[in-house]
């Protein structure tokens, strides 16, 4: 079946469940949203996870390996992504790669609009979704399939010609969002929240909700540059979801001197508020035992030391 090439924008190959994660492999397919366009994020520690395209990617992969070694979980990472694409071009160009093997769990998001030639129309992600679901358990019938329903975007809400030109910040967000669990009732995954973890952000104060009048004080700014990619905060609390989603676990277990948020520039302040962020995001999804890290002194951050 023919796909046109403009949806679908980021896929992300994932661990899975609490209960059994040791040594499984987590693959991440996708575009800019996965490799951290934009931010710092894009070439970190690429050495220590397996970029299909040898592009020298680490991204959110890296990120969320590195959460996972934190965590004592043993985890096989790789990721293959393209900017401005979508899942058809995986399905039509990369099945090859990515059938080498039958990944453990498989996470995958579509491109930012829904529909690159039809904003706002979910239709190709629910379509495309479930058949890359399909082959994925072609190869193995006990893979864990996640949906991740990303942001709301800056440039497609202030400017005129946006999308959603018009519409409250968190209004893209939302839509996506009801898209996504379309797809994921028609292709049996579930959803991982990033979108509206990026809402609860702003609702919260913890991030400002418009780029182009300025950065309040004391706010984060979740989009980089092009107020359409994230910045190292809006990828770093993407990565967060995404462990608490696949693990089960708590992100604030990471602690707020968790090491990548140092290497990144991330101040404990604003790594702590994340993290929070995060989990209350997650504890709306459904059940997750809260276990913050609680110390008996504060400790100072340091570089991270496993690989």
């Amino acid at each position: 079946m023919k796909f046109t090439s403009a949806i679908v924008a980021s896929l992300v190959v994932v661990l899975g469940s609490t209960g059994h994660a040791a040594g499984r492999s987590v693959l991440f397919v996708g575009n800019s949203f996965t490799f951290g366009s934009g931010s710092a994020v894009r070439f970190y520690r690429n050495d220590t996870v397996t970029d299909l395209n040898n592009e020298g990617v680490g991204g959110v992969p890296a990120l969320f390996k590195s959460f996972a070694q934190q965590a004592g979980l043993d985890v096989d990472v790789a990721l293959e992504t393209r900017g401005g694409v979508g899942i058809d071009f995986h399905l039509e160009n990369k099945l090859g790669v990515l059938g080498r093997r039958g990944w453990d769990t498989v996470v995958a998001h579509g491109y930012s609009t829904l529909d690159a030639d039809k904003p706002r129309d979910g239709g190709k992600l629910v379509a495309t979704a479930k058949q890359f679901g399909d082959f994925l358990r072609g190869r193995n019938p006990q893979v864990e399939y996640y949906l991740m329903s990303t942001w709301s975007r800056a440039d497609q809400t202030y400017p005129a010609k946006g999308a959603w030109a018009g519409a409250p910040i968190e209004q893209m967000g939302k839509d996506v969002r009801v898209a996504y669990d379309k797809a994921a009732a028609a292709a049996n995954a579930k959803v991982i929240p990033v979108g509206d973890a990026w809402n609860r952000a702003m609702a919260a104060g913890v991030a400002d909700t418009n780029p182009y009048d300025g950065i309040d004080t004391g706010k984060l700014n979740l989009w980089t540059y092009d107020n359409y990619h994230a910045s190292t905060y809006g990828y770093y609390l993407e990565a967060l979801v995404i462990f608490g989603s696949v693990t089960g676990r708590d992100p604030r277990s990471l602690g707020d001197n968790e090491c990548s948020g140092f290497e990144l520039g991330i101040s404990t302040a604003e790594v702590r508020k994340l993290q929070q962020t995060a989990f209350d995001q997650l504890k709306e999804m459904g059940p997750i035992v809260a276990n913050p890290l609680v110390l008996p002194k504060p400790v100072a951050p340091e570089r991270c030391s496993v690989r």
